[in-house]
């Protein structure tokens, strides 16, 4: 076998060096598929497909459609397949934990009947974020979202409504929190090893969870970090940034931050599967274009193509 040269050894060592922090030891990178809102009026499915693909998009949120409305998911399945687009997510934005009893179960049955839309349609994931018992605001901030009371919640909570539709192809996630579980890799283990099911698997929105200075200024680390221990479980990304604003941290679009967007897009496009990355919380087409723009400007930039 002929030796490798000083100089192959050394280009061979510093490729392995560069992912050693990815989630998988991938050489060539999965092409990324982005994602966002689209502002086109109207409920043609070929128009909708055919909008996200102008923008460059080839993941989208799921248009508006309601379990049991066979034809329309069909044609919205096929609309966006002929254009080699994927439906990564179907939100479902309610409070798990609300203290009312009715409309904790009301919250929870919507979940269920949202999971089950992911699974008719063919989304990769249904997401909400755990709840909380802050008892003005749905998402706010509360002592109690960190113990252990609000884990075993959660936990029964995210059983019941995986148990309920029991999805084949389909996964349930929780949005990572600033100010609630789970609020980093560890904890999104903890309740992956917890809730106990294949169809339950890991969301990751860094700006989200970029709640201290040290995060904030080593976000490269905690970005390796969060995918190095989450890998194999994660099916979806959110594309935000973060910004210091006095001692507080302000969320913004990405390129208006100080979030390192190559390692996020290298770290999402080395994973053993195309997850998609979604942009979100803009107002406007134009705010969109903007966040779209800089973030293929990157993956442009760091060798990455879109697909």
């Amino acid at each position: 076998m002929k030796p490798l040269s000083r100089r192959r050894f050394l280009q061979s060592s510093s490729l392995l060096a560069g992912t050693a922090l990815l989630p998988q030891f991938r050489l060539a990178p999965n092409s990324l598929r982005l994602g966002g809102p689209i502002f086109l009026k109207s409920d043609d499915p070929v128009e909708l497909a055919k909008e996200h693909r102008r923008l460059g998009y080839s993941a989208a949120y799921v248009p508006a459609v309601k379990v049991g409305e066979t034809a329309k998911i069909q044609a919205i399945r096929k609309a966006f397949a002929e254009q080699n687009i994927i439906i990564a997510e179907v939100g479902a934005w309610v409070n798990m934990l609300d203290q009312d009893a009715e409309k904790r179960k009301k919250n929870i049955d919507y979940v269920t009947e949202r999971l089950a839309l992911a699974e008719e349609i063919g989304a990769l994931t249904c997401i909400d974020i755990a709840g909380s018992y802050n008892p003005k605001h749905w998402d706010g901030p509360d002592a109690r979202n960190l113990t252990k009371d609000y884990f075993d919640a959660t936990v029964e909570n995210c059983r019941k409504v995986i148990d309920a539709v029991k999805p084949k192809t389909t996964k349930f996630a929780l949005e990572m929190m600033g100010w609630s579980l789970p609020n980093d890799a560890d904890s999104c283990l903890r309740f992956i090893k917890a809730i106990d099911r294949p169809a339950f698997a890991a969301h990751v929105d860094i700006a989200n969870i970029i709640n201290s200075p040290e995060r904030f200024y080593q976000n490269t680390a905690l970005i390796n970090d969060t995918f190095k221990k989450l890998g194999k479980w994660i099916v979806s990304c959110h594309a935000k940034d973060v910004v210091g604003k006095d001692v507080h941290f302000a969320e913004t679009m990405p390129g208006r931050g100080s979030m390192d967007y190559a390692a996020y897009l290298r770290n999402v496009t080395a994973l053993p599967r195309e997850v998609p990355l979604m942009l979100e919380h803009l107002r406007t087409a134009e705010e969109y274009d903007e966040a779209r723009l800089y973030v293929m400007k990157v993956a442009k930039e760091t060798g990455i193509s879109l697909t």
